[in-house]
């Protein structure tokens, strides 16, 4: 269940490039290009995420250049 007291929000993209120690740049749709890393559990389950995957991202309002990738599409 989600912490109503933590101030993320989700966005959607597509990952360009995959880069060393699980992180990814990812294209958000509102065009800008962030960092991006895998959350816990797709870590923990070997979720394997390729460049041209959809995936959603969580971003806090402090740094919007930096991400978690909570969720991958196809």
């Amino acid at each position: 269940m989600p912490n109503p007291n933590k101030k993320v929000f989700r966005k959607t993209g597509i990952v360009l490039e995959a880069l060393p120690s699980t992180h990814f740049r990812v294209k958000l749709d509102g065009g800008e290009e962030i960092i991006a890393h895998l959350a816990g559990k797709l870590r923990i389950y070997r979720i394997k995420v390729l460049p041209g995957d959809w995936v959603t991202v969580e971003m806090t309002p402090y740094d919007k250049k930096r991400g978690r990738i909570v969720y991958r599409g196809k």
